[in-house]
């Protein structure tokens, strides 16, 4: 296989799963990430077919993510033709509660992202006439108490991923979104654990999803059998709603 994927937030839970699938499916993967570990990576995964790079941006800023474009260009990988847009952030309050910078760095990073780092490549994919976009986003764009910021965020990710995908079909590029319920990673850690487990067993499934689930329909979305599916937002929760 000769593919070439991009995965923001590559450092955490479902972005390390993504990238460890992928890999070994014989893609060539960028892991970004705004932790600096990201470089150590490709030591932490090791035995799979495909090179692993690690690259720190803020995918919130577009400067930064022009600059991550210029370091893939560099590395002589071959063109991106798969972007997860994965990174993301929680700063939960009431609004009442809510300062600005808690409702802004959410959105910077949750939403701004999808352009910023989408609009790097996009070009190359459209002049290959190959693409697969990927965008994740969250049970909680139907709205949930706290999250107004997050909320937003993610409402806005489904709606540039239906945009992106009427844009792009006719150059044989996908846009899909993934929107999971509660996945056991570190993003949970700041929710109390009584509420934690109060949710947990309001899931039909009676558990949480484990990334390499999420990771699991990303490769399918990635996959050539997967390219007509596009402007879709596939549900991943348990039979979870709010």
């Amino acid at each position: 296989m000769n593919r070439t994927a991009l995965v923001t937030g590559g450092y955490g839970g479902i972005g390390r799963a993504v990238v460890r699938k992928l890999l070994s499916q014989g893609f060539h993967v960028f892991a970004v990430d705004l932790k600096p570990s990201v470089k150590n990576l490709p030591e932490e995964i090791s035995g799979s077919d495909g090179k692993l790079i690690g690259i720190v941006a803020d995918v919130s800023d577009f400067d930064s993510c022009r600059s991550m474009a210029e370091q893939v260009s560099a590395a002589g990988l071959g063109e991106v033709d798969t972007i997860v847009n994965n990174a993301g952030i929680t700063r939960d309050s009431l609004i009442s509660k809510m300062d600005y910078s808690m409702w802004d760095s959410v959105i910077r990073v949750d939403l701004y992202s999808m352009f910023n780092v989408t609009k790097q490549f996009v070009q190359s994919m459209i002049d290959k006439k190959f693409g697969r976009i990927i965008n994740i986003s969250s049970i909680s764009r139907e709205g949930n108490v706290g999250q107004c910021n997050y909320a937003a965020a993610k409402a806005g990710v489904v709606g540039f991923t239906k945009a992106l995908s009427r844009e792009l079909a006719r150059y044989n590029i996908t846009s899909n979104a993934i929107s999971p319920g509660l996945v056991d990673t570190e993003i949970l850690n700041s929710m109390p654990r009584d509420v934690l487990e109060k949710m947990i067993r309001k899931i039909p499934a009676g558990r949480l999803a484990k990334p390499e689930e999420v990771a699991a329909l990303v490769s399918y979305l990635a996959s050539d059998e997967a390219g007509y599916v596009n402007g879709e937002v596939l549900n991943i929760n348990g039979a979870f709603f709010f």
